[in-house]
């Protein structure tokens, strides 16, 4: 299969000839998610000519430092949204030099396709391939059909680097805007409902620029006793639910957030004597690569296969074997409330910081410093059949307890967390009273270094008395001791 078809080659162009296309004050749509298929050579086009600025660039996730590093440091980009994880772009956030707005991962490409947001004039996406009727996404989809269908020009990336067996593994499947919204017609993780290509008009695309710069790898922090223990316990858990009757043999699809926690949660599902489960997710990682040879994986639905350098280049070699495995989604798909809720996937994520009643923050250091953003993880907690959060029960080698008497910041209430896993034990917050979640999550979550703090808070929160006991003054005075000293102890 060809990469380009003959009546689009005088399409070709350099990237700098590209990059030409964007003119100041535009909004830019790009592809990428989780740093895999983001554009690259037109980006680094655009910071370096500098002929474009104030741009408002809109992305369904998290890129490579071609794009947000370079943009950045250039200077060009006015706004970004949503989610990304940048040091570069997140120390410009925080600055207030780039605006910029969190997002729900399956809402984006929703506002994107009603127009509540400025209209899209040019997409840049990458692509294994460009054909007549469309384009053929790199290993993520994100919300790169959404851009394409709502930009007025669009400029194709095509990567010389990804096998062309990547054809056939995308399910692109259209909503549509309420209140003529479609069914999502998916009973299972690996029905395939869509297209495997992105439609997009020959006519639609002014530029293709080919490349052979591959995706920046995923780096996670390696495993460790802690984080292996969470895994335990979170196997240990759905086993529990298993044998009580509460959930069946095969537990159902299973969502898993990025980052070493959740690698070492489905490597301890391995270790458990799990198999034949299934994955309906975002983001697909190496843990779960391994999980597909060793069959205590069948099949993974996600949005991005996003793997470390080495697990990427078997994924590339052997391709083949895993088409049948596999398939990429867009976000609006991969974390479809209903899908979710009617699936019954069990949704783990992991949190910044989690606080005794069982709220969550998943986003901002102190309450005002951004970190990444939600990502998907308001998708599937408030929709999942059981929510679990699972963190180290400190962080900064002990100086910060990760269990806080309240939350500086909070994207995921109480309503939506089922059940808190640290290293230290299990909170079944399920049916429980705020007074019971907060002695369950001090009792067998907390860190004993910080456990008779927390109870000390909860005593004098409980002399005030209320529903559900808070002493403001306490509670911020534990964030404001951290703040001054760099520690809780």
């Amino acid at each position: 299969m060809e990469r380009v078809p003959q009546i689009l080659e005088n399409k070709i162009m350099s990237a700098g000839d590209a990059a030409l296309l964007i003119k100041t004050g535009m909004t830019v749509g790009m592809s990428g998610f989780t740093i895999v298929g983001y554009p690259k050579a037109v980006p680094l086009a655009l910071a370096e000519s500098g002929h474009a600025r104030e741009l408002t660039v809109l992305i369904g996730a998290s890129v490579g430092d071609e794009l947000d590093g370079a943009m950045t440091r250039a200077g060009i980009v006015k706004k970004r949204f949503s989610y990304q994880s940048n040091k570069d772009m997140r120390q410009a956030i925080n600055d207030g030099l780039i605006g910029y707005a969190d997002m729900h991962v399956s809402q984006f490409p929703l506002f994107i396709n009603q127009g509540t947001g400025p209209e899209i004039d040019v997409a840049v996406v990458e692509a294994a391939a460009v054909t007549e009727k469309g384009i053929i996404p790199a290993a993520s989809v994100g919300c790169a059909d959404a851009v394409v269908r709502m930009a007025k020009k669009v400029i194709v990336e095509v990567n010389q680097t990804i096998p062309m067996g990547i054809s056939g593994m995308h399910d692109i499947f259209q909503v549509g805007v309420p209140p003529y919204a479609r069914i999502v017609p998916i009973i299972n993780a690996s029905d395939h409902v869509g297209l495997t290509y992105i439609p997009c008009r020959p006519e639609k695309i002014a530029a293709i620029v080919m490349t052979d710069v591959q995706d920046q790898p995923a780096k996670f922090k390696p495993t460790t006793p802690a984080t292996e223990q969470i895994g335990g316990y979170v196997a240990k858990f759905l086993k529990d639910e298993i044998a009580a009757g509460r959930l069946p043999a095969d537990p159902g699809p299973i969502q898993s957030g990025v980052g070493s926690v959740g690698n070492a949660v489905l490597d301890s599902l391995s270790a458990s004597g799990f198999r034949g489960l299934t994955m309906y997710t975002e983001v697909m990682q190496d843990a779960a690569l391994k999980l597909l040879e060793n069959g205590v994986l069948r099949f993974v639905s996600a949005s991005a296969v996003s793997l470390e350098e080495d697990s990427r280049k078997y994924f590339y070699e052997h391709i083949d074997q895993f088409k049948n495995k596999i398939i990429i989604r867009p976000q609006e798909i991969s974390n479809n409330p209903e899908v979710i809720r009617r699936l019954g996937v069990i949704a783990l994520n992991t949190p910044i910081e989690a606080d005794i009643y069982g709220n969550v923050n998943s986003t901002h250091v102190m309450g005002n410093r951004i970190m990444n953003g939600i990502g998907g993880s308001g998708d599937f907690a408030r929709n999942a059949r059981i929510s679990v959060f699972a963190t180290e029960s400190t962080a900064k080698n002990g100086a910060i307890s990760c269990i806080v008497p309240m939350c500086s910041h909070i994207d995921h209430t109480e309503h939506d967390v089922q059940v808190i896993i640290t290293e230290q034990g299990i909170a079944d917050l399920r049916w429980t009273t705020p007074e019971e979640r907060a002695e369950r999550i001090i009792e067998n979550c907390a860190h004993p270094d910080y456990r008779p703090l927390l109870r000390e808070y909860l005593a004098r929160a409980r002399a005030k008395g209320g529903h559900e006991p808070v002493d403001l003054c306490e509670a911020f005075s534990f964030h404001r001791r951290l703040n001054e000293t760099g520690s809780m102890k």
